[in-house]
């Protein structure tokens, strides 16, 4: 697991604590029912609105997967695909039947498999290429729904402030009540641009990252098998694939495998 997103948001909420308590208030003074369930539910509302039930529920089902999951390893992929390029140039390409059965990487077995039954090589990249671009429309669904709540829920703040301060007018015959009935109208504005900007950008940019990580490597893997099935030279095949991995994810993934060892 990638601690980067459970860090950022501590560091981003210690950050609008410490600053609360700088100011000589407390953080209870911001946490006021109904602002909060008119910026949270309304976003909730109106980007439900401009989707469907199911792009709200693989959204909300994407959610753990951003504090959790960790993607695949593009040099380990690479690893095991040079491997493969060793056995095939050695054995044959139907050799790494057996080897296919303890790969787990579901994309790199299904599209060895392909490669052993004698798929033509531009059918294969086809294939291949259009389930990297399905994944990539079913995680874009998942982020947009979380980019869209972080676009609404200014605005829906900018709302309840204006509700709040009409209230205020209503009340101008009590000066006493103003200071606070005024500070409690912008907590909507606050909780909007707050919520945007600590949880729903952050979360929909993880979701995203993850996503473009994954199918990185499954692009990789990609050439890769088209590489095998082709009987290219293993050390040539290791070398091309690796140029395609960022040095800073080389550095990074050689580094990780130094450290386990």
């Amino acid at each position: 697991m990638d601690p980067a997103s459970i860090i950022g948001l501590v560091v981003a909420v210690g950050a609008i604590i410490v600053a609360i308590f700088l100011e000589g208030s407390t953080p209870m003074s911001v946490i006021i029912p109904a602002p909060m369930i008119l910026v949270f539910v309304a976003s909730f509302g109106v980007t439900l609105a401009g989707g469907t039930l199911r792009d709200c529920i693989n959204a909300f089902k994407a959610v753990p997967g951003a504090f959790v999951r960790k993607p695949r390893s593009a040099e380990e992929s690479v690893d095991i695909l040079v491997s493969l390029a060793e056995q095939a140039r050695r054995d044959g390409l139907l050799a790494l039947e057996e080897s296919s059965r303890n790969i787990e990487n579901e994309f790199l077995r299904d599209g060895l498999r392909a490669a052993i039954d004698g798929t033509d090589p531009d059918e294969l990249r086809d294939v291949l290429e259009d389930q990297i671009a399905t994944k990539r429309i079913e995680d874009r669904v998942a982020y947009k729904f979380f980019e869209d709540m972080g676009g609404y829920a200014p605005t829906i703040g900018i709302v309840g402030t204006v509700v709040s301060l009409v209230h205020v007018l209503e009340n101008l015959a009590e000066p006493s009540e103003l200071g606070h009935m005024i500070a409690a109208a912008f907590v909507a504005t606050l909780w909007g641009i707050a919520s945007a900007n600590v949880m729903w950008f952050p979360l929909a940019n993880r979701l995203k990252r993850l996503s473009n990580l994954e199918c990185e490597e499954m692009e990789i893997v990609l050439e890769g098998l088209l590489a095998v099935q082709s009987g290219a030279n293993p050390r040539m095949v290791g070398e091309r694939l690796r140029s395609l991995i960022p040095e800073t994810s080389r550095r990074s993934s050689s580094k990780a495998m130094k450290e386990a060892a």
